[in-house]
């Protein structure tokens, strides 16, 4: 018997004589291929002894103020004959009373990896702009520019994220292409003719040429939006939640790494509701000023005011018709706020804060467009000369595009699920750090002690052999195939795109499914999307225009499930060029301008930055047609990442053994469920183990180490 002591904030807690403690490790049990966070946990009893009442704040008396909270899980540690074992958090259950006295505390032990689940609990993706003080808010950083400007969705900021990369410097480390913008439209129709007899206003033919013609066509720019990097999701997750990645997978693995997620929280268009923050104009223009004396100048946006005034204000004067519309105004100088007010309607004066050769500027925001007829700067100096500065200008409908307001409705837990699934991933807490590796890598790196041959720990009067074939076929594939051209290939070839159907066969090539045994449904709530490389229906050759249409088959704005996907900046030559369509009509939506863009963002599956086929990783489970090259890639999320597992599980040689051990604290301390255990010569990777620390008796499922 091993003698089990809890601690709880660092405090031992008493224990019953006869109670026991099992904990459960288990890395991914081949009966359920959905598991991705290995785990622990158990429940038992504690006596309401004179120190589990203090501990645990006497929580059946329910007139104790600042009691226990236990709504939280606190801290603590398992020791195994006073040697440290397991570390996790402790939850408590309930209280049981007997004759209206404290008897008994109810308490589970987890480990910590599933403390994940409890830390992220429901929170959105959205969420994760919010950090705690002294960390960096990503989400909010990058809804701004590289020179600090707000991102705006308008036309400018389109075109520029749409055509060139935008690396942005945080905090001392430089974040290359965060934010860029795919050519994915959410209404719009897009193709390609070189012919200039097609011309024709207001269409999505993207070839763009000068001459004779309407020309007034192409793709317009608020038919696109911004896509972040996974990668930025996965840091915004780290500090929001103090979690540490290890490197081993999110920063090392380039097929993650370059991945991106359309920011598409609603249907079609960008929503200019309340997923807009506000209205803003920074004040550009301001006209000369009278007074006595000549120091004050205007440059850009600025307004330098010398020498230092005695006093500086500033008033704001609306139109007559705007008298009624709520509006702030935030002062920098050098690019630090002096002076924010707070909500305000109708004619106002600030009084500003003094700094010498100060140049200030001056920004208005409103939730509604708001025109001023003037804003004038009142700058008085010693004995009592007066001067103003005057400006006149509309609030108009630049909308701030706000990454926490505008990211795809999805749980951090699960989109972290959903990666871990993708990629057949496992994570487990050491030092301080989650190690997330691949589930092949991970049995790559035993411990130095590994392999431990317990041969002469194991029960011999009890032990079992079972089929590790739970399943005839195994399903992966996406939730979301609702795009227009993922209805198609269904339609077409009767097959969800990307889908694989993993069937095992015998020694004879017979299909397993002859055999007993259900289907296992692998299924990943992401947006799997098929891309189109338009071809020029003038010539019927291959442009290098590849895009994406988020309609439904009815050709409808769709939202579906968050889409995610690689991006490569091409660059075009001056024949396909994209007519990029960079004003629209406010009435009907129809272009009034365009212009040549001779680079792009190319949305695709596979990682196109690599120019050989064999070198793209796809997002497709199966073997599909490449959608840039049209020809078949096998570099499949299956073959890549969940083919030597799967294939091992339904290896004919594949058992799942069972068996009783004793094992002694020198192994019961040291092994990690990558490690391997060797059983009268023969090799096996452990599946689970389960360990009664009050009867020293561990309940092992091993798998053949194939």
């Amino acid at each position: 018997m091993q003698q089990v002591q809890i601690y709880i904030n660092d405090t031992r807690v008493e224990m019953f004589d006869f109670e026991g403690v099992t904990i459960t490790d288990t890395i991914k049990d081949v009966r359920d291929v959905n598991k991705v966070f290995t785990e622990y946990s158990q429940t038992f009893s504690l006596p309401a002894s004179k120190t589990n009442n203090k501990i645990f704040k006497h929580y059946y008396n329910n007139d104790i103020i600042n009691g226990f909270d236990a709504r939280i899980r606190v801290p603590a540690k398992l020791q195994l004959n006073h040697i440290p074992f397991k570390e996790g958090y402790i939850k408590l259950e309930g209280v049981d009373l007997r004759n209206n006295t404290a008897h008994t505390y109810r308490i589970t032990f987890f480990g910590n990896t599933i403390s994940l689940k409890n830390l992220l609990g429901e929170d959105l993706l959205s969420s994760l702009s919010n950090v705690p003080e002294g960390r960096v808010s990503l989400f909010n950083e990058l809804s701004k520019k590289a020179n600090g400007d707000p991102l705006l969705h308008n036309s400018t900021d389109i075109e520029t994220y749409l055509t060139s990369s935008q690396d942005i410097v945080i905090d001392g480390v430089t974040y290359e292409n965060p934010i860029q913008v795919p050519l994915i439209t959410h209404t719009q129709r897009l193709e390609f003719s070189s012919n200039t007899a097609d011309d024709e206003l207001d269409t999505g033919d993207l070839h763009y040429h000068d001459g004779g013609g309407v020309h007034r066509h192409g793709v317009k720019w608020n038919e696109l939006k911004f896509a972040i990097k996974l990668k930025i999701i996965i840091k915004s997750i780290e500090n929001k939640y103090g979690i540490i990645f290890s490197s081993d997978f999110f920063d090392n693995d380039t097929s993650f790494q370059d991945l991106y997620m359309w920011m598409h929280r609603t249907k079609g268009a960008v929503s200019t509701g309340s997923q807009v923050t506000e209205y803003e104009a920074f004040i550009d223009t301001w006209s000369d000023y009278t007074g006595s004396i000549s120091s004050m100048s205007n440059n850009a946006l600025t307004l330098t005011v010398a020498p230092k005034p005695d006093v500086l204000s500033l008033e704001l004067t609306p139109n007559v018709s705007d008298v009624n519309k709520v509006y702030s105004v935030t002062v920098f100088q050098s690019g630090n706020i002096v002076y924010q007010s707070t909500t305000a309607s109708g004619n106002r004066t600030f009084g500003i804060p003094i700094a010498l050769l100060a140049g200030y500027t001056v920004r208005v925001t409103s939730a509604q467009a708001v025109s001023f007829d003037r804003v004038r700067w009142f700058v008085r100096t010693f004995p009592n000369n007066l001067d103003t500065y005057d400006a006149a200008f509309t609030v108009a409908e630049q909308f701030i595009f706000n990454i926490q307001e505008q990211m795809p409705k999805m749980k951090v837990l699960d989109f972290l699920t959903s990666v871990f699934r993708m990629f057949n991933l496992v994570a487990y807490v050491q030092g301080g750090e989650m190690i997330v590796k691949k589930l092949d890598e991970f049995y790559d790196y035993p411990s130095s002690d590994s392999p431990f041959d317990i041969t002469r720990y194991v029960d011999v009067n009890r032990s079992q052999t079972n089929t590790a074939l739970p399943f005839r076929e195994i399903v992966f594939t996406y939730e979301g195939l609702g795009t227009f051209l993922a209805k198609k290939h269904n339609q077409l070839f009767n097959k969800d795109w990307g889908k694989e159907e993993y069937k095992g066969v015998t020694d004879n090539g017979d299909s397993l499914t002859i055999f007993s045994g259900g289907v296992y449904n692998y299924k990943i709530p992401f947006e799997h999307m098929k891309f189109e490389r338009l071809i020029d229906s003038n010539t019927s050759g291959l442009t290098d225009i590849q895009w994406g249409f988020c309609v439904d088959d009815n050709r409808s704005s769709y939202i579906g499930k968050p889409i995610i996907f690689y991006m490569d900046l091409k660059t075009l030559s001056t024949s396909n060029r994209i007519s990029f369509v960079d004003t629209v009509s406010s009435v009907n939506n129809e272009p009034t301008s365009h212009k040549p863009l001779s680079s792009y963002y190319a949305p695709a599956n596979s990682d196109l930055k690599y120019s050989q086929v064999e070198d793209r990783q796809s997002l497709n489970f199966s073997s599909e047609p490449d959608e840039w090259e049209l020809i078949v890639t096998n570099e499949t999320l299956f073959n890549n990442y969940h083919k030597n597992y799967i294939s091992s599980v339904f290896n004919q040689s594949n058992r799942l053994t069972k068996i009783s051990a004793y094992l002694p604290l020198k192994i019961l301390h040291k092994y990690t469920l990558a490690d391997r255990f060797v059983v009268s010569g023969k090799s096996y990777k452990i599946n689970s183990i389960e360990t009664d620390f009050y009867t020293g008796k561990s309940e092992i499922e091993l798998l053949s180490d194939i």
